[in-house]
């Protein structure tokens, strides 16, 4: 119970990464904030996150579920209202959600497109960093945990991906700048690659490859905890999920 009793608020919680890191939560403890635009995904979450709680032999708390789209500002300012009005507090930020967008020569891509792939991918994180550091704050011990992805480095050799990889080497400088900015605090932020795991959004970038040839999401949920336990001290890093398992420092 590495986590028990801490508030953790995981976006993109309806599958893949995001549904796998809130049933580690959940079984390590925590009360879970779920948020994504599918009811019935988030539903199926929780009743992942019940199931498991009844096979272990022990009661859980239903998580709290919160369908929004993420690209809209004002939901996640509503949503930040919601959890200090209901919790008080905010332990633990898992900026999860994203969406690789259109695969296609740069100049190709529809405006329209773009724009929807850096409001998911980078703008919303800047609301949640702006809705929830008080939040955060508030913990005492708040950690802040955001999904980036190796080709936020190798930007130069992501052909025909422009809007992904521009959002997520937005995204590393968007919260490098901010992990800097509480150097002195209690807060702890970090970015988090996970590498290549099966999920829906792996299989939509690389349609040849076999799904089967790489692990599940349940295999980078350590990570997730350890940086989310009140004693991790890394800060303003960027982890490979699957090479360590983030012990704190």
């Amino acid at each position: 119970m590495r986590l028990d009793g801490r508030i953790a608020l995981v976006t993109g919680a309806s599958r893949g990464i995001g549904a796998a890191v809130a049933r580690r939560y959940a079984a390590e403890g925590a009360r879970v904030v779920l948020a994504a635009r599918t009811v019935g995904g988030l539903e199926e979450t929780d009743d992942a996150i019940q199931e498991d709680a009844r096979i272990a032999g022990r009661e859980q708390a239903p998580a709290t579920l919160v369908p929004l789209d993420l690209a809209n500002g004002e939901d996640i300012d509503r949503m930040a209202v919601a959890i200090a009005q209901r919790f008080g507090r905010l332990d633990v930020l898992v900026a999860n959600a994203g969406m690789y967008g259109p695969q296609m020569p740069t100049a190709q891509v529809a405006p329209a497109d773009w724009e929807r792939t850096v409001a998911v991918n980078l703008t919303a994180n800047f609301r949640l960093i702006r809705a929830c550091e008080p939040l955060l704050l508030a913990s005492g011990t708040g950690r802040a945990i955001f999904v980036t992805s190796g080709i936020a480095r190798h930007a130069a050799r992501s052909a025909y991906k422009a809007g992904y990889a521009v959002t997520k080497v937005a995204l590393e400088a968007l919260v490098r700048v901010w992990a800097a900015e509480h150097e002195k605090t209690t807060l702890r932020v970090n970015l988090l690659n996970p590498g290549g795991v099966r999920t829906e959004m792996h299989a939509e970038a690389y349609p040849g490859l076999d799904p089967m040839n790489f692990p599940p999401p349940e295999v980078v949920t350590e990570a997730f905890v350890a940086l989310a336990e009140p004693s991790c001290m890394r800060h303003g890093e960027v982890i490979n999920a699957q090479e360590t398992s983030a012990p704190p420092r």
